[in-house]
């Protein structure tokens, strides 16, 4: 058979030895590579020192069986596969294992190609979705300030030393982060995010460091923490400038030893990762005012990145709308539908808003618009956009008259065109909806420009 899923790594787990060589053999045929267990236990410990994609375990073992190994897996990652394998098939076997997360279950004597069909099947979707995941990091740089952010990313994306990105909120640094990691030589190891800003102190530690059993009520098992769970890829960790300073110091700390100890354990694990951070404050700012410590601070900018906020990079608005309508239509309308189109007149719309919320407000906006849209354009009115005709006029430089006229253009353009498009394009209905009589309708479409055809 031809090999087909290089880079893909599954854990075979069987306490019999001739079948385990037996699977490990099957699995290296298609291109894979094993990694071997005799139980759940040695099982654990291989999933906890590299990354598994595919598990197939036998379900009765010694010290641990595959029911146990499967728990102990989805708690770990719940989007890694566990295949099980048993010579005890029951029906109520089956559907346990299979509501417990469970990908499949077969019963032994299992049929080569059955097992050969299933791995590739489980292997080649695995696959495709992380060449999926790597293509979706996908950035639009038209205007220079964000071409310059991507030079630098390419620049620093193979380096080990710590990123630290800067910008305001919904700027897109994780998106930049995520880049960064996809670009570099690790991009084939996990990336690992975490908001610091929505966990207080003992969560993120017990988060990033992992827990012991017993450590605090609930921890009823020993917990891997992202450092560990990183396994030599990237950490991303947002919002910095929330942490606290003693857990800063905690930070420092494993930056400088490359050790962790999880909360209630009396021992240190070393670990290793790439460390990228972001902050939609001003870092240097916090440090010359005492609020964060100097020496991490230059621990974490090894590298600078700042992100531009939407209203500096005016040549990225359109095509990132045009992105995410994309985007939007698949995920709102279905992968076969046809997207509405933005209109001229919601480009300028687009174009002249300020864009407080950066890149994150102009997509929900577009998704707004294309649940609300019921025809095939998109018009200013559907974007659901904050703001004013009048206040688009940038510092109050137009006076009374000309924003009263500016208003109620802006008001007599969504009105008609609301009306136009609940009538899809008939000006006699659509002037009846509004209470103006056809030739009062027509004057004011001619004088806005509007063409009833773009309704239709």
């Amino acid at each position: 058979m031809t090999k087909t899923l290089d880079g893909l790594r599954v854990l075979v787990v069987d306490d019999e030895h001739d079948i385990r060589l037996g699977l490990s053999r099957l699995v290296q045929s298609l291109g894979a590579r094993a990694v071997e267990a005799g139980d759940g236990r040695e099982a654990l410990q291989r999933f906890e020192e590299q990354p598994v994609d595919l598990v197939l375990t036998d379900l009765m073992m010694p010290k641990m069986g595959g029911a146990e190994l499967l728990d102990e897996v989805k708690r770990r990652s719940l989007a890694t596969p566990v295949v099980i394998l048993t010579g005890f098939g029951t029906v109520q076997t089956a559907v346990s294992c299979l509501q417990a997360g469970a990908s499949h279950f077969l019963t032994k004597p299992f049929d080569n190609d059955e097992i050969l069909r299933l791995v590739s099947r489980i292997g080649g979707q695995l696959l495709g979705s992380r060449e999926s995941d790597r293509s979706a990091v996908e950035v639009i740089a038209e205007d220079p300030s964000m071409r310059r952010v991507i030079a630098l990313v390419d620049r620093v994306a193979n380096s080990p030393v710590p990123v630290l990105i800067e910008g305001e909120s919904g700027s897109g640094k994780e998106v930049v982060a995520r880049l960064l990691h996809a670009k570099s030589s690790v991009k084939d190891l996990p990336f690992v995010a975490v908001n610091t800003a929505a966990l207080s102190d003992s969560l993120l530690e017990s988060e990033l460091f992992g827990h012991a059993k017993g450590a605090f009520t609930g921890a009823d098992q020993d917990r891997a923490g992202l450092f560990e769970s990183a396994r030599g890829g990237t950490v991303f960790l947002d919002e910095v400038a929330s942490m606290s300073p003693s857990f800063q110091g905690k930070l420092l700390r494993v930056l400088q030893d490359k050790l962790v100890r999880r909360v209630g354990a009396t021992t240190d694990i070393p670990v290793e990762f790439r460390l990228i951070t972001a902050s939609n404050r001003d870092l240097a700012d916090l440090v010359a005012r005492g609020e964060f410590r100097e020496d991490l601070f230059y621990r974490l900018r090894v590298v600078n990145i700042l992100v531009p906020p939407l209203r500096s990079r005016p040549l990225d608005i359109v095509p990132l709308a045009q992105h995410f309508l994309r985007r939007a239509a698949e995920t709102c309308l279905g992968p076969n539908a046809a997207p509405p189109q933005l209109g001229g007149d919601a480009i300028a719309a687009l174009e002249h808003h300020r864009w407080p919320g950066n890149v994150r407000e102009l997509e929900n906006a577009i998704q707004r618009a294309v649940i609300v849209c019921s025809g095939d354009t998109i018009r200013p009115y559907h974007l659901g956009l904050d703001e004013t005709p009048w206040a688009r006029e940038t510092n109050g430089s137009t006076n009374y008259e000309e924003a009263k006229r500016s208003a109620l253009e802006g008001f007599q353009r969504e009105f008609v065109s609301r009306a136009l498009e609940q009538s899809h394009g008939n000006v006699s209905q659509a002037a009846e909806a509004c209470g103006l009589t056809r030739a009062a309708f027509q004057r004011i479409l001619k004088q806005l420009a509007i063409d009833r055809r773009d309704f239709e």
